[in-house]
């Protein structure tokens, strides 16, 4: 279990992931030695001499001020900090998650080339590579997010990227990153991963072999349910060339977004962990549950990778789904609806609690198949009392049999 972030110091023992958090991204360079960067709002840097532009120019990817989409300090240090955290080299700012995601698949492919992509994906993720890329010339396989060494049967010669979501979008399978990571290197394919639900401290994407790692910072890393932003931070290898290509595309962000998801980041770890205590209340709670089949929760046994999940995360979070033994769209409807603490929406990340009813998971897999007689319930557990969420989620349960008794 990765118990804290291992930076290099000159002697000093490691700091511990907390100490990080609050630490990082505050070099004077950006803070001018203020605790919070400042709000740098600018379109254009001005110059006295034509030999200041050139040298702007020439270090404009190592942080001098050239021109407003390629940033200014307060994107600069909110990017040093994700990046280290991560244990990246370098980290790319764009509006929301999706685009992180279709920005770092269009810098590194072509028409004509192949995507491996997991079959659990995210459901926009999925689209992106049905109704844009197919039109590219980007030919796309779904793969089942448990296949692990049998991976290496779907490579194609011009299998270009290997994209994964661990755990996956709904269903929450733990894919086993370093098996598939190492099988897809010595094909020389580049190997993403939608990191959001490990945000950048619970997991250590480039020590399992990752090349990009991407966030919807827009969940955990704002944590407040009121900024659209995603980050994709690269290795050595492949960060010229997705800073680059992100930049042709056209790709910035407001700095006072970046503001909000850079003092959201100083308490990312203690919301996490309370985040965490309380899904583990309730999840245990729902283990218990009669009408529960089985939960999807990384950290119960159930969960399908639940041993890739100890091995290679050193803590979960507030999300998770849990599977009903039976039911149908009106049982469901009456479990979902009137809940008095739960809120419907389709996000996550907030300190508030959100619920979904999700149908029709079967027509999103192509490479696995899922058992939708048996409904699927998702959950973000957020930072109220647990006690008063588990009696809005009693209550759910008396609407759900009164329905499903008829």
């Amino acid at each position: 279990m990765l118990r804290w972030l291992k930076i290099k110091t000159d002697g000093i023992r490691p700091m511990k992931k907390e100490t990080q958090i609050v630490s990082l991204g505050r070099d004077k360079k950006w803070t001018q030695g203020v605790i919070n960067p400042p709000v740098y709002r600018a379109s254009t840097m001005v110059f006295d001499t034509i030999e200041d532009m050139r040298f702007a120019a020439k270090n404009k990817a190592n942080g001098e001020m050239f021109y407003g989409r390629r940033g200014g300090p307060t994107h600069f240090a909110f990017q040093a900090a994700i990046a280290e955290l991560e244990g990246g080299v370098g980290t790319a700012l764009y509006p929301s998650g999706s685009a992180a995601i279709s920005n770092s698949l269009l810098s590194f492919l072509k028409s004509g080339d192949h995507l491996l992509m997991v079959d659990s994906a995210y459901e926009p993720t999925r689209d992106l590579c049905d109704k844009l890329l197919a039109g590219y010339g980007i030919e796309t396989t779904y793969y089942d997010p448990m296949i692990g060494d049998d991976i290496e049967a779907l490579i194609q010669p011009n299998t270009k990227v290997l994209f994964l979501e661990s755990p996956g979008s709904i269903t929450m399978e733990v894919q086993d990153v370093p098996t598939l990571s190492r099988i897809a290197h010595q094909h020389d394919i580049v190997v993403m991963l939608d990191n959001t639900w490990a945000s950048p401290i619970n997991s250590r994407p480039f020590e399992m072999g990752v090349d990009i790692s991407i966030q919807a910072a827009t969940k955990y890393i704002v944590g407040h349910s009121d900024v659209m932003m995603g980050t994709a931070t690269a290795n050595e290898k492949h960060w010229e060339q997705l800073r680059e290509h992100s930049y042709l595309l056209g790709q910035c962000t407001s700095p006072d977004d970046v503001y909000l998801a850079s003092r959201g980041l100083r308490t990312l770890g203690i919301r996490l962990a309370q985040h965490e205590q309380n899904a583990l209340k309730i999840a245990n709670w729902l283990n218990s549950r009669p009408e529960v089949d089985h939960l999807r929760h990384p950290a119960f046994e159930s969960c399908p990778g639940h041993e890739f999940f100890k091995r290679d995360f050193s803590a979960s979070n507030g999300l998770f789904s849990f599977v009903l033994k039976q039911g149908d769209v009106r049982s469901v409807t009456a479990f979902v609806e009137n809940m008095k603490h739960f809120k419907m929406g389709f996000s996550w990340g907030g300190y508030e609690s959100l619920i979904l009813g999700v149908f029709g998971i079967d027509k999103l897999r192509t490479a696995t198949q899922w058992d939708s007689s048996k409904p699927l319930i998702r959950l973000h557990i957020g930072l109220e009392n647990v006690d008063d969420l588990i009696a809005d989620l009693d209550a759910a349960f008396e609407r759900y049999n009164q329905v499903l008794n008829r």
